[in-house]
């Protein structure tokens, strides 16, 4: 199945879990996908008690280890929470490693990785380094989206990429002396011993239609928050969010909880890394790309910040471009009247480059900011810091 075809049917499958699909064909796949998700969550609960008692191993590496990572799959903004708590432990003196397992970066053809798999060489072969936090070493198609971005704005922190997180934590430790091991999307990896579970809660979807996969977007049962001992609730409005603490403390009575939104700080060109103050967008018509699980809030943005947004182009959560649909977006852009062409950081860094630049080409830049729990959050530094 070539890539456009599976990114629709991906698209279908979404529209079906939301409701959006009507007809007697979606109906049926709800039904089977709840069947299904019965399941799922049975045994997301079937591991999570084997890990409880000991009869699955968590591995110890006798640093500190924190995972970031949500109930839910796609769009919670934990990329820039990630950077937040690895910028922040680094500059209180600690040698951070941040662990992801690459999400779509491109992988080796499937008879390479089924000899490496019979052999046994994908167990020896050593993780993948982004960033000894030193130099930047790949690129985005080689070490996945997130795991480029960290590498590129955190150049202090080491950023390695593995399925096998324990691997890749022993080879943060030992070859590059790091104390401090980050987790990114790592709430659902119990193979390594976490010190401190940060959950991130979407403010305007927490929980979807709160079944889990693959009627839901919940990885595991909401109730399960009530491992996390630090609560992010993101893309929050400063309103306090009371009805959904409320829920939180339900499950959850010791976590402390902060809310945070993402802030817009500038736009950078892709290709001059140019920047432009936010006021470049009042007034401006633009139009907005974006290949990311929720394109309707960083096009909502873009209003907010006073562009009018003439034409958008939404791919699936994690497009790879080719250059000729940079080019088709730029003359469809140019034919409704833009005057330059916006995206996301996260689409930026899998953007070709191209010969056609009749108008700009611009990422926004996001950085998180704290609405309420600064101190809980610096605390929860210290404590990990000055243990």
């Amino acid at each position: 199945m070539s890539q456009t075809r599976l990114e629709r049917a991906e698209t279908y499958l979404l529209g079906v879990i939301e409701g959006r699909q009507r007809g007697r064909v979606a109906a049926l796949l709800r039904w089977l996908l709840k069947q299904l998700s019965h399941l799922y969550a049975t045994a997301v609960q079937i591991r999570l008690w084997l890990y409880t008692h000991g009869i699955l191993r968590h591995h110890t590496l006798g640093c500190q280890v924190v995972s970031v990572g949500n109930l839910t799959v796609g769009g919670t903004g934990k990329t820039p929470i990630v950077e937040i708590f690895a910028r922040a432990l680094q500059e209180s003196g600690r040698k951070v490693a941040i662990l992801s397992r690459g999400y779509k970066s491109v992988k080796p053809p499937l008879w390479e990785r089924l000899v490496q798999k019979i052999t046994f060489r994908d167990r020896r072969r050593e993780p993948l380094v982004v960033s000894d936090g030193r130099r930047l070493l790949l690129d985005s198609a080689a070490a996945g989206d997130e795991a480029y971005m960290l590498a590129a704005n955190l150049p202090k922190v080491a950023v390695l990429v593995d399925k096998n997180r324990v691997k890749a934590g022993q080879h943060a430790i030992k070859k590059l002396g790091c104390d401090t091991l980050i987790l990114d999307d790592g709430f659902q990896y119990l193979a390594l011993k976490h010190r401190l579970d940060i959950v991130l809660v979407d403010r305007t979807n927490p929980f979807g239609n709160r079944h889990v996969l693959p009627r839901g977007i919940l990885r595991e049962p909401v109730r399960n928050i009530r491992r996390a001992g630090f609560i992010f609730i993101t893309k929050s409005d400063g309103d306090g969010a009371e009805e959904l603490r409320r829920e939180l403390r339900r499950w959850n009575t010791s976590a402390e909880v902060s809310e945070c939104r993402h802030h817009p700080r500038y736009l950078q060109n892709v290709y001059t890394a140019e920047r432009e103050g936010l006021e470049y967008l009042q007034g401006r018509k633009v139009a907005a790309l974006s290949g990311i699980a929720a394109p309707w809030g960083f096009e909502e943005e873009l209003e907010r910040l006073g562009a009018e947004v003439v034409y958008r182009e939404r791919y699936a959560d994690h497009h790879r471009y080719a250059e000729q649909e940079i080019i088709d977006v730029i003359n469809r852009g140019m034919q409704a009247g833009a005057e330059a062409v916006i995206t996301t950081e996260k689409d930026a860094v899998r953007i070709p480059r191209v010969a056609r630049r009749d108008i700009p080409l611009f990422f926004l830049r996001v950085e998180i900011q704290l609405l309420s729990g600064e101190e809980d959050f610096n605390d929860c530094i210290a404590r990990i810091c000055f243990r």
